[in-house]
């Protein structure tokens, strides 16, 4: 043994995780993206963020062995095994992997319409740093399942994926969504789909109260959770009805529109205007809070989705990877967003960053996801990223940002003990990037290296595999 001292309690839990571990598998469909394959490799002189909050810790060793950390601690007193594979990371920072809770594996190709991209958007994930994920909406049926069962058994390469079965809605116009006829159906689409394979549902912006709450009924029987992006309901309703999740934060919420009708979604602008408006230290808003706090229920804030919409933000990062129809697409729209001195994003973004920060300050758990629909330009990987850095322009500080994008969605899908943080004994899902994103957030963009169960993932062959392409598959 390379030798400095480890301590019996870490030499004991590493015999554990010997036991129990078990790498990814990797097929030839993969190996090629594929630059970290040992049984032991030992991360030595790393800045190590360890997604609880806590501040980041210079010249750390940290331990992989057989898909699970093994060891963790400074660089002078954390033992290397000697058949390790060591990496020197001077300079460079090793973080858990994303957890992310609102992705999708389509995109915005038409007028109403979502091409499936599922083979490339796994790919730009894992190249982001992204090891785990909620698909949160789903208008293909099987694709979303099909994937989760493919990366896990090592023949694509992606995040370990939380699949959510198609949308849970009322009567709608979107010609790839199924439309609920009662509560009878949303018992029925509920157990369809978990049968079929599903771990997650979401309800959408026309479902009734009755839908919603059989709906949830009928998956918390099953151990499953729902999310939702609401309209028709509201979430003091939803809460009520005890749902897990709201998605959007607070920008889906339609609890402060005057004169709301049981049911009926008054239009997500009308809401959101209320939103715009609406005064963070007021009564109202601290009521909606406590309400969600005492119920337990989750908010994913979606940043990047919403910075596309708004006047005077920069160009979204990652919009080389897209076909060049869609790129054109985008960014004629972007720039008629730039010239539109009337939108209401102008007011409801920084509004929403601060309702995002004060209910958490007051107790509220906080995820993270991107939404890769709008009007484009969300790319997966680059985006979540950019949620990040988001999340820091909100207040949070970095370690609390990355916290939020870490171990809070780990926490949420009832994983918080393997995964979403660095600790002995937790799988080894980590992001390698150069520099150090507690001292600046930008270089969580810098990502060199992704492990998934111990397996090391080269960013830069990931997304040269699919740059230019993406639209297409």
């Amino acid at each position: 043994m390379r030798t400095r001292q480890w301590g019996i309690a870490a030499g004991l839990a590493a015999a554990t995780v010997v036991v129990s571990a078990q790498q990814l598998p990797v097929s030839n469909a993969i190996k090629s993206f594929v630059t970290v394959n040992d049984a032991v490799v030992a991360l030595t002189h790393a800045t190590v963020i360890d997604g609880t909050g806590a501040p980041a810790r210079d010249d750390q060793t940290v331990v992989l062995r057989d898909g699970r950390i093994a060891a963790v601690g400074p660089f002078g007193s954390t033992l290397v095994p000697d058949n390790a594979r060591v990496i020197d990371l001077t300079g460079k920072t090793v973080m858990p992997g994303m957890v992310m809770l609102h992705e999708h594996l389509y995109y915005p190709t038409g007028p109403g319409v979502y091409g499936q991209l599922g083979e490339s958007f796994v790919r730009l994930y894992l190249a982001g740093g992204v090891t785990t994920m909620r698909t949160g909406g789903n208008v293909n049926g099987f694709m979303d399942l099909n994937m989760k069962r493919l990366v896990d058994e090592g023949r694509k390469a992606g995040p370990a994926i939380d699949a959510t079965a198609p949308y849970l809605n009322g009567p709608n116009s979107f010609i790839q969504m199924h439309s609920l006829s009662g509560a009878d159906d949303a018992r029925r689409q509920v157990n369809y789909w978990a049968d079929a394979g599903a771990t997650s549902f979401k309800a959408y912006m026309q479902i009734s109260r009755a839908e919603l709450g059989a709906a949830i009924d009928e998956a918390h029987k099953r151990g499953l959770k729902v999310t939702g992006h609401l309209c028709s309901v509201t979430y003091a309703e939803a809460a009520d009805l005890g749902i897990d999740n709201l998605e959007h934060a607070f920008l889906a919420s339609t609890d402060f529109v005057a004169d709301k009708q049981l049911d009926v979604c008054p239009g997500q602008g009308v809401g959101q205007g209320t939103i715009a408006d609406l005064d963070v230290e007021g009564a109202p808003f601290r009521a909606l809070v406590q309400k969600l706090i005492d119920h337990h229920v989750t908010l994913t804030t979606t940043p990047a989705v919403f910075e596309t919409f708004t006047p005077g933000r920069p160009v979204p990062p990652g919009l080389e990877v897209l076909v060049a129809p869609l790129r054109e697409q985008f960014e004629q729209g972007f720039a008629r967003t730039a010239r539109n001195e009337r939108s209401i994003y102008a007011r409801l973004f920084p509004k929403a960053m601060q309702l995002d920060l004060a209910f958490a300050r007051a107790g509220g758990t906080l995820v993270a996801g991107t939404d890769p629909t709008g009007g484009g330009g969300v790319i997966p990987g680059f985006s979540n990223q950019r949620t990040i850095e988001l999340l820091v322009e909100s207040g949070f500080t970095p370690v609390e940002a990355i916290r939020i994008a870490t171990l809070n969605g780990a926490t949420y899908l009832g994983r918080g003990d393997t995964i979403g943080s660095i600790a002995v004994g937790k799988q080894a899902d980590l992001m390698v990037v150069s520099g150090n994103p507690a001292v600046a957030i930008g270089d969580v963009r810098k990502v060199e290296l992704v492990f998934r169960q111990g397996i090391g993932f080269d960013s830069a062959r990931l997304i040269a595999s699919v740059s230019g392409r993406v639209g297409i598959w």
